[in-house]
């Protein structure tokens, strides 16, 4: 499955737009990795595990996407997009979407 953040796939023709492809998840922190946080607040530096935590929400969230829309047919997404919100304190969500589309092969 073909994903691009542009309109089209350069050198490909869309043959029919079959409508937006969602896939998300919700990922929540634990209290081991909010300690070693707050410890490195103190000292500066990148926060590791949220930074894992934060990948593996995308890739799962792409993953659902994907698998979404094979289940419209597609065989390509267009303008696809990540977003991100605070759904509690501790908690994030991450969804990914785009627009499902058939190209010729």
């Amino acid at each position: 499955m073909k994903v691009v953040s542009t309109p089209n796939l350069e050198g490909r023709k869309i043959k029919e737009y079959l409508g937006i492809a969602v896939g998300g998840t919700v990922r929540a922190r634990n209290v081991g990795s909010d300690i070693l946080a707050g410890l490195k607040n103190l000292i500066g530096g990148e926060l590791q595990s949220y930074s894992k935590l934060l990948a593996a929400a995308r890739e799962e969230a792409l993953d659902r996407m994907k698998q979404d829309a094979e289940k419209l047919g597609a065989n390509a997404i267009v303008n696809f997009r990540f977003q991100t919100s605070t759904i509690s304190q501790g908690a994030s969500e991450v969804i990914a979407y785009g627009t499902a589309v058939v190209i010729e092969d």
